[in-house]
């Protein structure tokens, strides 16, 4: 790869970061009317749109050691958010699974997510959407070739 190809990727790569963090930002402004914090606002997130999970998988997800984890766990079970289950093949281990209700806190605040992104995309012009709706592709594989 040429030297000016390495610019142009890190200048994309840059521009990319930049984006991807205000748009987050905004979306964790909007988070805060859930009255969860951040951190156990994730967990719900990988239960109720992944599911159950073993608590020592989530602390792995979540890049958070375990002895945290069974805290966040914890405090997402005294609100009711979570179930904690026996692992039938591993008497130490336990699963969680997301409640009724947080699944429906889930969706909410998912709901409020894409209304925000749809509120600014109502803003751009055919074009300018024309050029996102073709990179959302390229913008799906990207991400999941961060997670491997």
């Amino acid at each position: 790869m040429p030297n000016a190809d390495k610019i142009q990727v890190a200048s994309l790569a840059h521009d990319l970061h930049h984006a991807i963090l205000h748009l987050l930002r905004g979306a964790r402004r909007d988070d805060q009317r859930t009255g969860v914090p951040p951190a156990q606002l994730s967990v719900l997130s990988v239960l109720v749109f992944g599911g159950p999970r073993r608590v020592g998988d989530l602390a792995r997800i979540e890049q958070v050691s375990a002895p945290a984890m069974s805290r966040i766990a914890r405090e997402l079970e005294q609100k009711a958010l979570v179930l904690r289950k026996p692992d039938p093949s591993d008497r130490r281990s336990q699963w969680l699974e997301a409640t009724p209700e947080a699944r429906q806190l889930m969706l909410k605040a998912r709901g409020r997510r894409v209304s925000l992104v749809a509120d600014a995309l109502r803003t751009l012009d055919e074009a300018d959407l024309a050029v996102l709706s073709e990179a959302v592709p390229l913008m799906l594989k990207l991400s999941r070739k961060t997670l491997e």
